[in-house]
């Protein structure tokens, strides 16, 4: 495997929905804490407020629905919301594919200032993010966090649990991450939790030697340890994973996966037989990174980070 294409072809092979339903174990437990209340229920109707609007959103099909003219008029600030939200259609279809945008922003019973019910254009949160870009307003990006949060609040991952991995998703978005480095990022989920449930079964103890084995993966595929991989993007508390580019990911994964597979074609048991396949996995890994900067001559190994008003450091050279 010389290319990135083929690094990533190697690691894609199950369908991106089939990865965020098995990422679920993993995000599910810390995101459950936080709701602890009964979920709202198909059509109720509810206000939200940000910066002062009035925001109406319908939970609709296990997802919150939001007025879209409501959001024109929190961010754009006009007297005339239908009418800036009408020109800004007519705009975005003569500038750019408005049909799939279009098609997802629904009509649904919202109360009116008489208190009646009417048709309003609804978009859900991920589609009204792209309206968001196309509204010049200081306002924006306060929106998108606040979006974010209200998105998803009160709905419960035990009765949908795969939301835990759609908030995470979504935060991800707003903080500016492609969607080749969240799929990237999630599909690592996956193959952590499957690396860390078999060192489970063989005997590796969770903590510290689970840690032990990560350096030891990471020393192999990249030539650095965890600690001064986060060092080197100048990362403190945060999750290193959270900081890596696509190609860091796509190595990470490719180290634990062959662990993995390593571990059980040997059928090793303890910390000392899991670290000899740690050691072999890694450097799978490891010779392919090699192979990957040799024909690009670029080292995959990045100071990058997505810290906020922090810009993005020039890779290594």
């Amino acid at each position: 495997m010389s290319t990135e294409k083929e690094l990533k072809g190697a690691l894609s092979k199950v369908p991106f929905e089939d990865v965020v339903r098995r990422a679920v174990p993993a995000l599910r437990k810390s995101q459950l804490e936080k709701d602890d209340v009964e979920p709202p229920q198909e059509g109720a109707v509810q206000m939200a407020r940000f910066k002062g609007n009035g925001i109406r959103q319908v939970f609709h099909n296990n997802e919150w629905y939001f007025s879209v003219v409501d959001v024109v008029a929190a961010l754009a600030e006009t007297e005339r919301p239908s009418k800036y939200w009408s020109d800004l259609k007519r705009q975005l279809t003569q500038t750019e594919d408005f049909v799939e945008l279009s098609d997802k922003i629904g009509q649904l019973k919202m109360p009116g200032s008489d208190g009646k019910m009417y048709s309003t254009e609804a978009a859900n949160v991920e589609t009204l993010l792209r309206i968001v870009q196309s509204i010049p307003s200081p306002k924006a990006e306060p929106f998108k966090k606040w979006l974010a949060k209200v998105g998803y609040e009160r709905i419960q991952e035990f009765q949908n649990p795969e939301v835990a991995v759609r908030r995470a998703m979504l935060n991800w978005k707003v903080q500016g991450r492609t969607d080749e480095w969240i799929e990237d990022r999630v599909r690592s989920i996956v193959v952590r939790h499957e690396l860390t449930s078999e060192w489970a079964r063989r005997g590796v103890k969770e903590g510290a030697e689970y840690g032990y084995l990560t350096n030891v993966i990471s020393k192999e595929t990249f030539g650095v340890k965890t600690e001064e991989h986060k060092q080197l993007k100048g990362l403190k508390s945060q999750n290193l994973r959270d900081h890596m580019t696509d190609l860091e990911l796509i190595f990470t994964m490719l180290g634990e996966k062959s662990t993995v597979a390593i571990a059980q074609a040997t059928n090793v048991q303890g910390l000392s037989g899991n670290e000899r396949a740690a050691t072999s996995g890694g450097r799978v890994a490891g010779d392919a990174r090699r192979q990957l900067e040799k024909e690009t001559n670029q080292r995959v190994l990045s100071r990058s980070n997505f810290l906020p008003k922090s810009k993005e450091r020039e890779k290594l050279s």
